[in-house]
């Protein structure tokens, strides 16, 4: 019987290590919860005082001056308490732990703590955060979800893009009826060219107009003409298509203000203006000029009608998505008033602290930090803004060009016309000939 059951012990647990594996590949959430997770809150449990102790969280309840006598003795503190935490509750791939601070603690002290939480609890990540006074949430994540982000679900709505996946495994949408405007910073390579891509082609099947400003020469919009209602490929071009949109605009404003109504999603369905999505690739290239009197001219008309289009746009269908490697104060003084209105930020991985500032650092400092921290092996990857106003690190799904390019192709058909800009280009290329 001993070579027998030594057998079957055998097949049993080579059957267990083969259903193990399935299930870790095929449902990562199941092998979380059954194996992983309990892990997980044992290591949390278990090693939370020494952590503490070693990363300055635990305080003494006595102070670390005695008096003796008439002697000050100045010595370590005297039997430190860690701070008090919850069981750790389990989530889709990870885990949360509520703690709650002693008197004087802030959140930056844990913040610090975060990578020394990694190392002892075995999980890809920590984030801290505070949802209320007192309190400090740690959020940890067992595994990179990054790494094959896939695509999670989410409703068709007119303006929506769904993008990628966040960390937390989420759909990462881009919802310009939600947040209307958005600006996308990031390196060369860091993945800005294939989120604009992607947001093409989800926005390619729905009643919208797509105008693209790429003063590359159209190196990268160009790729979907076909979709497009317009396309400025030099800046002078991009003034023209800029001042027509403005015109625009206040031909909305003006059929508003006659229906007694203040936007555009309240008039009647026949009475509705096309919604216009405004693609800025390299805003750099509308502000910098080369000193002469015409090129600080098109600069100061780019960045009003621009900042114009910002503030105006949102409730008379007009949007704009702005991109662009470096964005700074250094491009120009409009810059950072068209920032104020660009509430949606996406940062890439930037090649300098100030545009990862400039991005996100009015928003949230510690986002900041965590858009420094991405590597060049992680393309795509990307620190967003939510409508809630917090912050989350996503990754765009991968969209190969040529995929792109039949997206764009196939709804041609779906490109409105957009009279006002057609004559000024058309006024534009009289004007040069």
């Amino acid at each position: 019987m001993g070579p027998i059951l030594l057998a079957f012990v055998l097949a049993v647990v080579a059957w267990l290590l083969v259903v193990g594996d399935l299930v870790r590949r095929h449902r990562p959430a199941w092998h979380w919860y059954l194996t992983g997770y309990p892990a997980a809150a044992w290591r949390v449990v278990f090693t939370w005082r020494r952590v503490a102790l070693l990363n300055d969280l635990a305080v003494s309840r006595l102070p670390a001056r005695t008096l003796v006598g008439h002697l000050l003795v100045k010595g370590d503190p005297v039997r430190p308490v860690a701070p008090r935490i919850s069981f750790p509750r389990a989530t889709r791939m990870g885990l949360s732990v509520v703690v709650r601070l002693h008197a004087g603690q802030t959140p930056a002290t844990y913040m610090q703590a975060a990578d020394a939480l990694v190392h002892a609890w075995k999980v890809h990540a920590v984030r801290v955060t505070s949802p209320e006074r007192g309190l400090v949430l740690l959020t940890a994540t067992a595994t990179d979800p990054l790494l094959r982000p896939g695509l999670a679900s989410a409703p068709a709505e007119l303006l929506s893009a769904l993008i990628g996946a966040l960390e937390t495994g989420g759909a990462w949408v881009m919802n310009l009826r939600l947040v209307p405007h958005w600006l996308i910073a990031g390196a060369t390579r860091s993945g800005k060219s294939t989120l604009l891509a992607r947001l093409i082609t989800q926005l390619a099947p729905q009643p919208v107009a797509l105008v693209g400003i790429d003063c590359k020469g159209g190196m990268e919009l160009g790729l979907f003409t076909e979709r497009l209602s317009a396309l400025a490929t030099c800046r002078r071009e991009a003034v023209a298509v800029l001042t027509a949109l403005v015109v625009d605009m206040q031909d909305r404003m003006n059929a508003c203000r006659t229906a007694g109504v203040r936007s555009i999603w309240e008039l009647p369905d026949k009475l509705r203006p096309v919604p216009v999505v405004v693609l800025v690739d390299e805003i750099a290239e509308l502000y910098l000029s080369d000193g002469t009197r015409q090129s600080k001219a098109e600069a100061e008309q780019c960045s009003t009608l621009l900042l114009r289009l910002a503030q105006l746009g949102a409730a008379l269908g007009l949007h704009l998505v702005v991109a662009g490697q470096r964005v700074g104060s250094d491009l120009g003084p409009g810059v950072t008033a068209l920032r104020a209105q660009l509430g949606g930020r996406i940062c890439h991985r930037v090649n300098d602290p100030g545009t990862a500032e400039m991005t996100l650092g009015d928003l949230n400092k510690d986002a900041v930090t965590v858009a420094q921290a991405i590597t060049a092996q992680e393309r795509g990857v990307a620190v967003c803004t939510g409508p809630d106003g917090g912050w989350a690190r996503a990754r765009s799904h991968l969209t190969p060009t040529d995929e792109a390019v039949a997206t764009a192709r196939k709804h041609s058909g779906m490109a409105p016309e957009l009279p006002a800009i057609g004559r000024a280009l058309v006024a534009l290329e009289g004007d040069g000939k």
